[in-house]
């Protein structure tokens, strides 16, 4: 794949993530039973680094989990015959509390579907909502995100890669690369 543009540099993120915190606070009317579950790989960092944010807003901890959905996708035979799962670390009772499940991407949706249906494995929470740092369109299911850093129209032939330097030990930042 090669690079079409730079969507996001490492400032813009910083300060979507930010908004992206200020709006879950607002929207919640605060904190309370606020619990927030990243999807492992970059949704899980995402979450880490809203969580700060909000500690910043409102001097208050939150309890951040971290969602591998491996097991639950519908494409589980198509990807791997010996899949690779990671651990799932929610050490909290999600049962009535507000959870704000993070990606890095929203794409067809089937992401999500399988981390909800992951997610209610561990209890009932009162609420579910997303918060994804794009949305890049494209649904094959009807889900929707609740906060959305940023909308980026794609074709079906491009591909958007966030890289954050947790994980890809680079600078932050969101490109949009044309598939071969």
């Amino acid at each position: 794949m090669t690079p079409v543009s730079k969507i996001m540099d490492k400032e813009n993120v910083r300060r979507t993530v930010m908004r992206i915190a200020h709006e879950i606070v607002e929207k919640n009317k605060g904190v309370e039973d606020l619990c927030l579950v990243g999807i492992r790989t970059r949704g899980a960092v995402l979450a880490e680094r809203i969580k700060q944010c909000i500690e910043k807003i409102e001097g208050h901890t939150l309890e951040v989990g971290v969602l591998d959905i491996t097991l639950y996708r519908d494409d589980l035979t198509l990807v791997d015959t010996q899949p690779i799962v990671h651990e799932t670390l929610i050490n909290f009772n999600i049962a009535d509390k507000k959870i704000v499940l993070v990606d890095d991407v929203l794409f067809t949706g089937r992401t999500i579907r399988a981390a909800l249906d992951a997610l209610v494995d561990f209890g009932r929470p009162a609420s579910i909502q997303l918060a994804v740092l794009v949305d890049r369109g494209h649904r094959e299911l009807p889900i929707r995100a609740d906060y959305v850093g940023k909308n980026i129209p794609t074709s079906l032939n491009q591909d958007v890669k966030v890289i954050l330097k947790e994980t890809d030990e680079k600078e932050d930042e969101v490109v949009l690369e044309k598939r071969k």
